[in-house]
């Protein structure tokens, strides 16, 4: 390696993984272009997808349905986001003069983002980069087999000069002065030492946790969900044919779905080969076999495998790096995958720890910026994903019990100063930018109380005029992209798996 630097993976075929992570945001494009990867070509191998967002189907009400799209939404004017100007067309006095009034998509601002709408029809083209993005433009993310991209990302590691060892660690040298650990022992009693390790080893914290004792901040009062069950069913139509109507699955969908439930929430993610299900629920509101009942009652298409359970808690590691380690990934911590962060924060782990890579033996001053940095990153996420839950609008007693648990202070402050005057402030490079918290925040019904002044520089008329024209922009630009499944075919169809 380049400098004198040397890389061993020590794994082990032996020891599975979680493989539910296959959905992502767009950050994914940045990261994979960093190292070179073809989006193509990582499609083919992946039996990859387009995400152009997240629906969010009940959480408000039974019967409604929002979308945390990619991109902008409407077009800002002035000094102002589009959505203070929606905010006084659908609310202020002259409310009938832009906005029509109704339930799902008419009262929500999905009528005025480009990602939305294009999701909801079933179509996907990337932006052109030589054409203006017409009202905000937008984004996209992809749908993959997690244990296909893992596979996909190996061999390039190992091509790329990185030792692998296949073993069990069975025990771990440390310094006797220092406690920094010395050595990995493998159960065949090959020794792998090293000055930094990485703690990839999930949820067992093999390292972080049960050699350096970092502690582990527990978060389930806010976020209760403890388990999930994983299963995979039939993919939905091939490419060419994905307005017919009458085989199981149907269209390959550009986009997430998060479908409220009883007790929590369940996932369908379409990939090229079949589609990733889950339900995410908590234990102390329903039983494993009641949620397997509602899980399988509710695929969309026939079930490929049994159900797979999967227990977790959310909170985060107290120290992330400690001594000689670092972990990265479910070892630092986990947060159930609602807005897709899981993949995200292995990237975000891994560019930490390239900015912050030491050239000399790193002091207590280094290993506490660096946990203070990653600290602030999930308990972000967190906020996010706590406000998912806590505006809603169900009635069954786990949703009540939501709505009724007092929230961080840091995420009440933002529900208020929103409520108030509908400003959204962000905080150093947290990742959910103001437009994905605004349409969070108003999907799931938190609405500003009044318009900004600013909007009233306009009249009525004009309003009406400006609102109208962008929710037109929108649909035509949406309406002009290919079906989703023919543009798999056209640019990164896989072969049939296996």
């Amino acid at each position: 390696m380049r400098r004198g630097w040397a890389i061993t993976l020590v794994e082990s075929d032996a020891i599975g993984s979680i493989g539910v992570g296959e959905a992502t945001i767009p950050q994914i494009r940045l990261f994979n272009a960093a190292l070179g990867i073809d989006e193509a070509e990582m499609l083919r191998a992946c039996q990859g997808s387009f995400k152009l967002g997240i629906a969010f189907e009940g959480w408000r009400a039974p019967d409604h349905r929002y979308m945390h799209g990619f991109g902008g939404v409407g077009r800002d004017l002035g000094l102002l986001p589009f959505y203070h100007y929606w905010v006084r067309a659908s609310t202020g006095e002259d409310s009938r003069a832009g906005l029509p009034v109704g339930k799902a998509r008419e009262d929500s601002l999905d009528a005025y983002s480009v990602a939305a709408q294009a999701a909801y029809a079933g179509r996907f083209a990337p932006p052109d980069p030589a054409r203006p993005a017409p009202a905000g433009g937008h984004n996209y993310a992809y749908h993959f087999d997690a244990t296909l991209y893992a596979a996909f990302l190996r061999a390039r590691a190992e091509a790329g000069g990185v030792t692998r060892v296949e073993g069990r660690i069975t025990h771990v040298e440390r310094d006797g002065v220092s406690g920094d650990i010395l050595a990995l022992v493998l159960e065949d009693g090959t020794r792998v030492g090293g000055d930094l390790f990485i703690d990839c080893s999930g949820m067992a914290g093999l390292l972080i946790e049960r050699e350096c004792n970092a502690g582990f901040e527990d978060w389930g009062q806010w976020l209760p969900c403890d388990t999930a069950l994983a299963v995979p069913s039939r993919a939905g139509l091939p490419a060419g044919k994905a307005g017919e109507e009458g085989r199981a699955g149907g269209p390959i969908l550009p986009y997430t779905r998060s479908i409220a439930r009883a007790a929590g929430w369940q996932w369908q993610i379409p990939l090229q080969h079949r589609i990733g299900n889950g339900h995410v629920y908590s234990s102390r509101h329903m039983s494993d076999d009641e949620a397997a009942a509602i899980l399988l009652a509710n695929l969309p298409g026939e079930a490929l495998a049994e159900p797979r359970l999967i227990r977790f808690a959310a909170g985060r590691r107290r120290k992330i790096w400690s001594h000689n380690v670092i972990a990265i990934g479910l070892s630092s911590g986990f947060l159930e995958p609602l807005e897709s962060t899981s993949i995200h924060l292995i990237q975000t782990g891994i560019e930490r720890l390239l900015q912050r890579l030491p050239n000399t033996h790193p002091g207590e001053a280094e290993r506490a910026a660096y946990n203070d940095d990653a600290r602030a990153e999930m308990e972000r996420i967190r906020d996010f994903i706590i406000l998912h839950y806590f505006a809603n609008g169900r009635d069954e007693p786990f949703w009540q019990e939501r709505r009724e648990t007092p929230i961080p202070d840091s995420l009440a402050e933002r529900i208020a100063l929103f409520r108030a005057c509908g400003r959204i402030d962000r905080h150093g490079n947290e990742l959910f930018t103001g437009l994905a918290w605004q349409q969070v925040l108003i999907g799931q019904g938190v609405v500003p109380q009044g318009a900004h002044p600013l909007t009233e520089q306009i009249s009525a008329g004009d309003l009406s005029g400006f609102i109208e024209t962008t929710r037109r922009v929108v649909s035509h630009s949406a309406a002009a992209m290919p079906i989703h499944a023919d543009y798999i075919a056209q640019h990164c169809a896989a072969g049939v798996p296996s």
